[in-house]
């Protein structure tokens, strides 16, 4: 009898194709992607809310839309700036002090007894999510070498973000119909203060080798030239396009990043390296991520319009009708990553933006009819999965080919897309369905506005995912695994 008969079978090694998480590895990843999971709820839990929360703080109409935009703001306008100051003062610092602020800031809102509390306690919120963001995201992509595990971990982090805006919405009509509106705030205090006891013991510090100096000057123009943007842009949405006040802040937004960009090309330690903007990895990557962001966020919205204003659907069971999004991001996340390892960054962007498109063009249909959200629940999970597609691809292209020392920064560019395009979509559809309803009001005029609406976002897609297939074609920025 050979003695290979009698040896005990040892455990087969994992494929070097298929490779495993360790143990810690699982649990950096819980850790992360709980705190961005959080992140994403902020974004939309209160929106379903913002009429009981303007009535019992006293908000006037008109002003009540800065609950979401203050917030906003903060978030799109600071997250560049905090994804380098990650790389200064430590990632796993940043994050930590962001939590804490998080978690405060909250606790500020949830005990706000006027209208200028809460919008302080909004704005600490959406520095909070500038810093945490990039810190998280950097810390992830560090934690796991560039390949198979990497595209797995930014494909969980892309489903839970997506399926975070959905549960925000589901879970601001579950507490404010419940408990109250203040729930909204409070709900982030035990998690930020558990991932605050949790964090210094589990996540290892990442940080460049030589700790760069800040670009004052490039920070500035690029914080201001966003912050005017997207107030330009929320104006557009609110007011229109031919305003004073819109074509001021837009015009003088695209004059400071014109700027940015000058100054950036002379700067010692730049706060974005040109030679990284000039990746087309970089470039097309952030593109049709951005279109990804601006197309889902803002259909939610013209969704909501529809089952609200034209179908007559509460606030609590407009929430609960895009769970079936929340499914779709979940299964697209899932699969996303399998997908860039299998085909390749460039087709598995172009794949998801062409489903999502048609998906999306076929809500023009819409009718009156109560019928009709049978549609809305395939559309949007079909929708939902496609998107996630773009999104995992998306991030894996603007992350990978870079060494570590300039994770933060690319994280921080890929976060800032993110934030902006959660920020724009709204306005921008907003003032494409407005302008299609010229003043009138009433369901038939609403799903008018609405149904062209659609078409444009469902346009912007098609863009995304061709450009994608185009421009990423012959130097595709590929993992190892890809």
């Amino acid at each position: 009898m050979s003695t290979s008969s009698t040896a005990p079978l040892a455990p087969p090694a994992p494929s070097v194709d298929d490779p495993r998480m360790t143990g810690r590895q699982k649990l950096v990843l819980t850790l992360l992607l709980g705190a961005q999971f959080m992140i994403a709820v902020d974004f939309s839990i209160l929106n379903v809310a913002l009429p009981v929360v303007g009535e019992g703080l006293g908000f006037s109409l008109s002003h009540l839309q800065w609950i979401a935009t203050s917030f906003a703001l903060a978030a799109a306008g600071f997250t560049l700036l905090f994804g380098r100051v990650a790389d200064l003062v430590g990632r796993k610092r940043l994050f930590i002090g962001g939590m804490v602020v998080l978690g405060l800031s909250s606790a500020l809102g949830g005990l706000a007894n006027s209208p200028e509390v809460l919008l302080t306690a909004r704005v600490l919120q959406g520095l909070a999510t500038a810093a945490v963001t990039p810190a998280g995201l950097a810390l992830l992509t560090t934690a796991f070498k560039e390949g198979r595990l990497r595209e797995r971990a930014l494909g969980l982090n892309g489903a839970l973000m997506s399926a975070g805006f959905t549960a925000g919405a589901i879970l601001g009509g579950l507490l404010t119909d419940l408990l109250s509106w203040r729930w909204a705030f409070f709900i982030n205090v035990p998690v930020a203060a558990l991932v605050v006891a949790l964090a210094p013991s589990v996540i290892t510090d990442s940080r460049p080798a030589v700790r760069p100096k800040l670009d004052v000057p490039g920070a500035a123009t690029v914080t201001g030239g966003l912050l005017l943007l997207v107030y330009g842009l929320t104006q557009a949405g609110e007011s229109g396009w031919t305003t004073p006040a819109t074509l001021a802040a837009l015009l003088a937004g695209a004059a400071l990043l014109v700027g940015f960009w000058f100054i950036e090309k002379r700067a010692a330690a730049p706060l974005v390296p040109v030679h990284i903007l000039k990746r087309r990895s970089v470039i097309w990557g952030n593109t049709t991520g951005l279109i990804a962001f601006v197309t889902e966020t803002s259909l939610v919205f013209l969704l909501t319009l529809y089952l609200q204003e034209v179908l007559g659907y509460s606030a609590l069971a407009t929430g609960l009708a895009f769970g079936v999004l929340g499914v779709g991001t979940v299964i697209g996340g899932t699969l996303g990553g399998r997908a860039v390892g299998r085909f390749g960054n460039r087709r598995t962007i172009a794949f998801g933006g062409l489903v999502q498109a048609a998906a999306t063009l076929s809500l023009v249909a819409l009718g009156t009819s109560g019928d009709w959200i049978q549609l809305v629940l395939a559309a949007t999970f079909i929708g939902g999965i496609g998107n996630m597609l773009m999104i995992v691809g998306f991030m894996v292209t603007a992350t990978s080919g870079l060494p570590d020392e300039e994770q933060g920064l690319a994280t921080g560019l890929a976060t800032m897309t993110q934030q902006v395009g959660i920020t724009l979509g709204i306005p921008v559809m907003s003032a494409v369905a407005t302008a299609r309803m010229g003043g009138a009001t009433g369901p038939d005029a609403v799903l008018s506005g609405v149904s062209l609406a659609v078409l444009v976002n469902s346009g912007l897609v098609l863009a995304g995912a061709l450009a994608a297939w185009v421009f990423l074609g012959r130097r595709e920025a590929r993992s190892p695994a890809g």
